[in-house]
């Protein structure tokens, strides 16, 4: 029963790791698209993390995680006799990368955590039942590889102190190597390790040529960190020279730049109590409430000290996103119990099957579903014929400009702007003079109703005409909620009734044959 239950779960896993749903763009924009524009010389767009006079961002673990499956992607094309790898191949190769990673690392590591025979496949069915691993761990963040890099760094740990005989220098070694992986990966993962590793002090007492094999580990790895960040940021000098010189040391960088309060509003503050309000019950939803009422008995010590450090010291964080806890999420549901009710125990699988399914579904399928689809449709529209100079994306998040191939069309992220600068970009766009051929696009949602009244009223002066050349229907737009406005049920009617992401190909109407032709299209959409 528990090997069908674990099988059917994987399978799971693997589907909604193959929906092309978009949880957040640093999931983009933090990894792929730096890695495939410098692989493949796609099109792409390097974030302010990167271009900033300080980088914040390392390349360094980019590289294995994203960097070698592209370079071995580029290998086989070019023994096939091709140079060039379809972007949504490249995009789907790690998607199923991800979702390896999850299945091997994450459930592995959350067995060896587990040594209790009995609770090992409670934590692993939970862990594997989770909507955090459907999605998240399945997607391209720098927080599920800091997620697997946390695990495996409480396994080294676990080793050393188990092997009370030996000095365990490959495990040291190992850590020392994963430490500095994760602190370049994300400056927050010394809060998840930090309470854990003060019970390798009394070992590295007692053996100090473990401790000496960890140091050089550690340093050997920072070295080639530092060596990969320098020659990817100071290209204008000779490496040797800039290492000597000024070594671009990101981790640094990104404290001194999320230690201000006045850079973290820039991306949002919140209070303290955040993550445990709102981060944590939408991550574990009704687990949350076994972690808080049942007694922790039998349990591993070390994945319930680093979840609890990490959650308590990113509180003191003013800026807090649910992903950053996202390592702590496995630590947590390995940790707990089943009620000892069977009654209890079946109101609470009910409620954890409704939840992980309906975040599962809202979360690796329809939120903002349309974006990745819509950005590999337009990459091949010079292959269709369909010709458009530039792109507006509005209320959506920002389009991975990768994906694009070398389609020369430019793309313009408006973001949320007011609809009314939208119209005024758009009308700029296309000019003052009509040209039957000149068009551009427009994606947006199809629940932003103000595109319906501009379509209408260019319908009736025949300003303009709308075609719809493409939909998506799997997308849902939660930015696009009002329910000040709207009230609770009109705003669900809209944005869930009116699901999916449409593009227009818009341009100017020349004459009364052209205004025929937009109510024309207006009887074929309404």
């Amino acid at each position: 029963m528990w090997t069908r239950t674990y099988l059917v779960l994987l399978v799971v896993r693997l589907y909604l790791a193959l929906q092309p749903s978009y949880i957040h763009p640093d999931e983009n924009f933090q990894g792929p698209e730096v890695i495939a524009g410098k692989t493949f010389a796609f099109p792409h767009h390097l974030t302010w993390e990167f271009t900033t006079e300080n980088p914040v961002r390392s390349v360094f673990p980019l590289w294995p995680v994203y960097g070698l499956p592209m370079v071995v992607l580029h290998w086989i094309w070019s023994e096939l006799g091709t140079n060039e790898v379809p972007p949504q191949v490249v995009y789907y190769t790690l998607r199923i990368l991800m979702f390896i990673l999850s299945f091997v690392l994450e459930d592995w590591a959350v067995h060896e955590l587990v040594q209790s025979p009995g609770h090992r496949r409670l934590a692993v069915t939970l862990v594997a039942s989770s909507y955090v691993t459907w999605t998240y761990q399945t997607h391209t963040f720098s927080n599920s590889v800091e997620t697997l890099v946390v695990a495996w760094s409480l396994v080294m740990v676990q080793r050393i102190l188990d092997n009370k005989q030996r000095s365990s220098l490959l495990s040291s070694a190992i850590l020392g190597c994963l430490i500095t992986f994760g602190i370049f990966n994300r400056v927050t993962f010394p809060a998840y390790l930090l309470v854990p590793s003060l019970y390798l002090l009394p070992h590295f007492f007692r053996r100090p040529f473990s401790l000496l094999v960890l140091s050089i580990a550690t340093l050997l790895t920072i070295s080639l960190a530092i060596v990969v960040d320098t020659s990817f940021y100071q290209t204008d000098s000779p490496l040797l020279n800039t290492l000597l010189t000024n070594p671009t040391f990101t981790p640094l960088n990104s404290l001194l730049y999320n230690t201000q309060t006045s850079n973290l509003a820039t991306h949002g503050l919140h209070p303290h109590y955040h993550h445990l309000v709102a981060s944590l019950p939408l991550l574990l939803g009704p687990a949350l409430y076994l972690f808080i009422t049942a007694p922790i008995r039998n349990v591993p010590r070390l994945p319930v000290l680093s979840a609890m450090s990490g959650i308590l010291l990113l509180s003191c964080i003013p800026h807090q996103e649910p992903r950053f806890l996202l390592p702590a999420i496995p630590l947590l549901l390995s940790s707990i119990h089943l009620p000892r009710s069977k009654s209890l125990t079946k109101y609470w699988l009910a409620a954890w099957i409704g939840f992980n399914i309906l975040f599962g579904v809202l979360m690796g399928v329809y939120h903002q579903g349309g974006v990745v689809p819509a950005q590999t449709w337009l990459g091949q529209q010079t292959k269709l014929g369909v010709s458009m100079g530039e792109v507006f994306w509005w209320r959506t998040y920002s389009p991975p400009i990768w994906l694009l191939d070398h389609n020369p069309i430019r793309t313009t992220d408006l973001m949320g702007i007011p609809f009314a600068t939208l119209q005024t970009q758009v009308e700029t766009a296309l000019g003052s003079e009509c040209n039957p051929n000149e068009s551009v696009g427009l994606v947006a949602p199809y629940s932003s109703m103000e595109i319906d009244h501009w379509i209408a009223t260019s319908a009736e002066n025949q300003a303009f005409a709308f075609e719809e050349i493409w939909r998506y229907g799997q997308h849902l737009n939660l930015d696009d909620l009002d329910i000040g406005e709207e009230g609770i049920w009109r705003t669900l009617g809209r944005v869930v009734g009116r699901r999916g992401l449409v593009v227009w190909k818009v341009r100017r109407v020349c004459g009364v044959r052209m205004g025929e032709e937009v109510r024309g299209i207006m009887r074929e959409n309404w």
